[in-house]
């Protein structure tokens, strides 16, 4: 029986409405990690530190994509909401052409400055040329992979969800099976995995390019335009907060990345490069849940159907408590096998990855919260709380803890502050949750 948003939602029923959400976003998170493991394994761990160290700032320009998506979203849904389709096809096209030259001018920058980037991040001769060799790579394709974030949320917008799960899940598969030919068959090391993932983003972003020129049974699809700067400025003020909050989360791994430097050099990079790969796993299933609650919330709420909004916040709060433990104690008890399948080659690296995991699983009890809180506000169209939600836990509290602790505890501070910083972000949210429960009614 189809689930409606309408409906009274039991603890069986939410999480039957959520399962295809977090399965995207986990399946999402595997094929990144398989990338991180044909890398460590088959090129050596000073490349994979060398992947993790340039990947920040890629990921900072790959955002720019979130921005133009999510706030370009608003906008066209908006208009056909107002039943001008042709002006929402107008804007669609806007969005994707301006978008698109914008891409290529930063990728032409990046490719020609990525070498002095990569030193003033810090990083030392050894892994050098393998961040200016991966970053260029990845560069070339910054366009398709900007255009793979934009036509995430186009897809939807366009009534064809199903479709952007399937191109996801093709894209996944591609960078697999490419990362086991180039890497571990053909033996083309670094430049192999680049290749895999550069390509695998060309499906990514073409793919749906191709979709959307040629007719189509959707609601947008790509045609004449005309400049319009309004629109385009609504587009980057709706977005701006996906692209903070992409912006926060990568300037605080350059910042983890140089703090590793400083307290354990390359082998601290590389350790911090094991726990982010599995760390975005683990949250998938909390951004995941997030993701597919937010329609329902935001249902009852413009139905002010205040019992049922407050029912699904119960529902929400003690099943990721519930998610919270269990990812705990399954993280530690897979500490070191899931160690020995990135680093299992150095006993060293071994050691400090499984040391730093231990310490680093306890922030699953708490970061689980802090994104329900943010995905929750959205919902409640009250973007000020999302984003000071997002903000402090991705930038602030991150900042100062990584900061401040290592001084206290040397390396093992590092892992804490990862700890102590969601923790907070779960205490901020929950006394917003608490004082703005009146105004909500839940």
């Amino acid at each position: 029986m189809k689930i409606q948003l309408s409906d009274h939602f039991s603890y069986k029923k939410l999480l039957r409405f959520t399962f295809p959400s977090v399965l995207m976003m986990i399946f999402t998170s595997i094929y990144g990690v398989v990338d991180g493991f044909f890398v460590s394994n088959y090129v050596g761990k000073v490349s994979f530190a060398a992947v993790n160290f340039i990947m920040p700032f890629l990921m900072i320009l790959g955002t720019f994509g979130f921005m133009f998506g999510t706030g370009g979203s608003a906008l066209i849904s908006k208009t056909m909401g107002e039943g001008d389709r042709e002006k929402a096809k107008k804007i669609f096209s806007l969005i994707i052409y301006v978008s698109s030259a914008f891409s290529v001018i930063i990728a032409i920058l990046g490719i020609i400055f990525i070498r002095p980037i990569a030193t003033l991040l810090g990083a030392n001769e050894s892994m050098l040329n393998d961040c200016v060799t991966y970053g260029r790579i990845i560069l070339i394709a910054l366009p398709a992979y900007m255009l793979q974030f934009e036509f995430q949320s186009f897809f939807v917008t366009a009534g064809k969800p199903n479709l952007g799960l399937v191109v996801t899940v093709i894209t996944g598969v591609s960078n697999m099976v490419l990362d086991a030919l180039l890497v571990a068959v053909f033996s083309l090391g670094l430049k192999g995995a680049a290749i895999a993932t550069a390509v695998s983003q060309y499906i990514g972003g073409v793919v749906p390019l191709v979709y959307f020129i040629l007719p189509n049974k959707s609601l947008l699809r790509l045609g004449k335009t005309k400049y319009d700067n309004r629109a385009l400025v609504k587009t980057c003020t709706n977005g701006v907060s996906e692209l903070m909050s992409g912006i926060s989360m990568s300037i605080v791994a350059m910042l983890y990345n140089a703090q590793l430097m400083k307290y354990a050099g390359e082998d601290g990079v590389a350790a911090y490069g094991v726990l982010m790969y599995v760390n975005m796993i683990f949250i998938a299933v909390f951004i995941g849940y997030s993701v597919g609650t937010a329609p329902v919330i935001g249902y009852h709420y413009g139905a002010d159907n205040k019992p049922e909004s407050k029912s699904i916040l119960k529902k929400s709060l003690v099943l990721i408590s519930i998610f919270s433990v269990a990812m705990v104690l399954l993280a530690e008890a897979l500490a070191k096998p899931l160690a020995k399948i990135f680093v299992g080659y150095d006993k060293g690296l071994f050691d400090l990855t499984v040391g730093g995991f231990r310490i680093y699983s306890f922030a699953f009890l708490f970061s689980g919260i802090a994104i329900f809180g943010s995905s929750f506000f959205t919902a409640l169209s009250n973007g000020l709380v999302s984003a000071l939600i997002s903000f402090m836990r991705t930038l602030v509290f991150q900042i100062i803890a990584v900061l401040v602790l290592p001084l206290i505890w040397g390396i093992d501070g590092i892992w804490i502050s990862i700890v102590v910083a969601e923790l907070m972000a779960a205490i901020v949210t929950a006394i917003f949750i608490a004082a703005k429960r009146k105004k909500y009614g839940y």
